[in-house]
């Protein structure tokens, strides 16, 4: 739902332009009538707050008995930095571009395959349309099974089981825009980077009591008021759940509200719309995409 090396300047300069949401907001069943209306009258929407609360970097996670694998993921990480390949690919979901299709072929064993690990209710990272999958991580997982000489195969799963699955040697990598982090370094080994990451936090868009934050700790002040009755969203596994609980080796001391976990962050923003939670944390670039989404069926 869901930490060390950057893209380039360009490319954070444009996602961080693309992915800035600000607007108003406010919580719970009092903004909210029976229709779902707002007291103002207009729907019951979401925004996101334009202040990034952490620095973190995405990469994949290579099942540890597979060093090769590990070095021609790296090698073709940094042909597609240098060719323009990754920014072509990342303008598709924050510019203007086409995103593609991406297809998986069936699992078999007899054949020279590179199986992928994925969640895919990640958007635009990872995600579907039909039988079809989309996203930055489909991509370019696509190009690396097309370089490597094999055929795709993509594992949808929980995204609290994706690293576990390459542990295990059920799949080769997992893509599913990782976070670097220690924990998941015990059943993987993290490629080199290929994407600059943030959390940034939902509220309901009648909600005001964030906008005059400009800085990461002017909103931590904030969520710091909380009370233990409040409840924050998450995608379970994210640095979003790490973030709200309290991380050592992140650094996170924790806020004083209740985490609650959701299997997507589209279902936990839906969830505080409907009054179930107060607030929703969770990566930059799905924050954007989800509010987007979820707003336009309001």
């Amino acid at each position: 739902m869901k930490m060390r090396k950057v893209l380039s300047a360009l490319l954070v300069a444009a996602c961080t332009l693309s992915l800035a949401a600000c607007g108003s907001s406010s919580s719970k069943n009092e903004t909210t009538g029976a229709s779902g209306e707002t007291a103002a009258g207009s729907a019951n929407t979401a925004k996101v707050i334009d202040v990034d609360l952490t620095s973190e970097e995405y990469a994949f996670g290579v099942d540890k008995t597979q060093p090769e694998l590990l070095e021609q993921t790296n090698t073709f990480i940094q042909k597609i930095k240098d060719d323009g390949t990754l920014d072509a690919i990342c303008a598709k979901y924050f510019g203007d571009g086409e995103p593609e299709a991406v297809e998986s072929a069936e699992l078999d064993s007899s054949k020279d395959q590179l199986v992928v690990a994925t969640n895919a209710a990640f958007e635009p990272f990872e995600y579907t349309k039909g039988d079809q999958y989309y996203g930055i991580d489909m991509e370019i997982a696509k190009l690396l099974a097309d370089e490597l000489g094999k055929e795709l195969v993509i594992q949808n799963m929980d995204f609290d089981a994706v690293c576990l699955s390459v542990s295990q040697q059920k799949c080769d990598i997992a893509m599913a825009g990782l976070t670097i982090n220690e924990e998941r370094q015990e059943y993987v080994t993290f490629t080199d980077s290929y994407y600059q990451a943030s959390q940034r936090l939902i509220v309901p868009s009648a909600d005001t009591t964030f906008d005059e934050c400009k800085t990461a700790d002017e909103v931590a002040a904030k969520l710091g008021e909380l009370s233990n009755s409040d409840k924050i969203g998450v995608q379970a596994g994210t640095t979003g759940q790490y973030y709200v609980e309290g991380s050592d080796d992140w650094d996170f001391p924790g806020l004083p509200a209740e985490c609650v976990t959701y299997k997507s962050g589209s279902l936990a923003v839906q969830d505080m719309l409907n009054g179930n939670i107060k607030y929703v944390i969770i990566d930059a670039a799905p924050a954007a995409a989800i509010t987007a989404s979820i707003n336009a069926m309001q």
